[in-house]
């Protein structure tokens, strides 16, 4: 439930970009109910759109790990990096 700040941008990739989560909408006095939040839980546990976040969950994890891995770009900027600091 973004608040402020960048939450709010984190909570748009969240559920547009990346399509892993729901956002919780607030109602006419700007609250979130918790008859909202069991919506959004339902929604995520138990219907077609839980299977694709589920599924896009799992895709967003496989990237993660390679890109950590030994000779993933995220590896391979951190190497670089660190022999940047090395070098001045």
């Amino acid at each position: 439930m973004p608040q402020w700040t960048d939450q709010t941008t984190n909570a748009k990739f969240v559920e547009d970009v990346w399509r892993v989560g729901v956002r919780v909408r607030v109602n006419e006095k700007g609250i979130v109910t918790r008859e909202e939040i069991e919506v959004c839980m339902r929604e995520v546990m138990e219907g077609e759109r839980g299977k694709e976040i589920s599924r896009n969950s799992e895709k967003w994890k496989v990237l993660a790990k390679e890109a950590i891995d030994e000779g993933g770009c995220s590896d391979k900027n951190i190497e670089e990096f660190v022999a940047k600091l090395l070098c001045s």
